[in-house]
């Protein structure tokens, strides 16, 4: 079991206190229905050698080094290599560098200059294996609650913490819709990656706008496409591959989009063309990546001929 006793600590005496009260329940609920691959992931967690780190570095990337001898370090890159495919970092733990499908790391560096969050409590949706929040907590942030569904990325994020466990960052394996409505809790709500996933974009805009305090940040990065205000991508059928690609809007589009939704102050820091040396298959994620999914004679467009993915990162204030 998986004891939230210190997050409701950490959460006492702020407006998600009640919402705190609840989460041991729902979470044993949760990991009651399981998954099927479950336990093998379990056991790679159990196979983790005990050590303590005497040296972290959150600030830079995700560093966590002690002296170790070879056998311990090829111990400890069994049991990660049992939690594969890794997606998200990358990591470098004990002198194992996980070698993640995505440099997690360029993207938090177009994103990170951009942001205060010194004494932030923030809330990462579609947070993946917690890469992201080990980095905001690097930045400053008081305390991080991560939420993705994906029971994958919630063990990977348990063997980084089982090395971290006083660090105020929790992964809880939830979707958005699994939170209560009107939390009004978190100073920043991030959802990097997820927009494009949704059926309707408004409502997952309101939906996070609803976890901010009033004066709070939403920081959104999602795949967009050229053009002006009015321009959307609706793929007919898959996009880059992926079957569950909704809306592309430009970034004029989604910029109206979030002040239709309800923010004030928005604005975008960044656009990138996501480049197959920043996704692509490694021995850690041995899958197909971004390479695979490209016209292989123009990289500009999709191997079903749509613009190939550029990404956008807009901020917005609750009023």
């Amino acid at each position: 079991m998986i004891d939230l006793a210190p997050l409701v600590r950490r959460l006492a005496n702020t407006p998600l206190a009640t919402w705190a009260d609840s989460l041991q329940v729902q979470l044993d609920t949760k990991m009651a229905k399981g998954h099927g691959d479950l336990e093998r992931w379990s056991a790679a967690l159990q196979a983790l050698p005990a050590l303590m780190p005497s040296h972290v570095d959150l600030r830079d990337g995700f560093t966590l080094d002690v002296d170790c001898d070879e056998q311990t370090r090829a111990q400890v890159h069994s049991a990660l290599m049992g939690l594969s495919p890794w997606r998200k970092g990358p990591f470098d733990v004990f002198g194992v560098h996980i070698d993640t499908e995505w440099r997690s790391d360029w993207k938090w560096s177009r994103v990170a200059p951009h942001l205060n969050l010194a004494g932030k409590r923030v809330l990462d949706v579609g947070c993946g294996n917690g890469y992201y929040q080990w980095r905001m907590l690097g930045a400053g942030a008081d305390s991080v609650i991560g939420i993705d569904p994906n029971w994958l990325f919630f063990c990977q994020f348990q063997a980084m913490q089982r090395y971290l466990p006083d660090l105020p960052a929790w992964h809880l394996p939830f979707a958005l819709e699994d939170l209560p409505a009107g939390l009004e809790g978190f100073d920043t709500v991030f959802s990097m990656g997820v927009l494009y996933h949704r059926k309707s974009p408004i409502d997952h805009l309101l939906a996070l706008k609803d976890c901010l305090l009033k004066g709070g940040e939403l920081v959104l990065e999602t795949l967009v496409v050229p053009g002006d205000v009015q321009q959307v991508l609706v793929p007919e059928d898959r996009y880059a591959q992926m079957r569950n690609v909704w809306f592309l809007p430009s970034v004029a589009a989604l910029e109206l989009w979030m002040r239709r939704a309800g923010f004030v102050d928005v604005r975008c820091v960044d656009v990138s063309i996501t480049s197959v040396q920043e996704q692509r298959s490694t021995d850690w994620m041995r899958y197909q990546s971004l390479g695979d999914f490209l016209d292989p004679d123009d990289h500009s467009r999709t191997v079903e001929g749509l613009p190939a993915p550029m990404r956008a990162v807009v901020i917005g204030r609750k009023p």
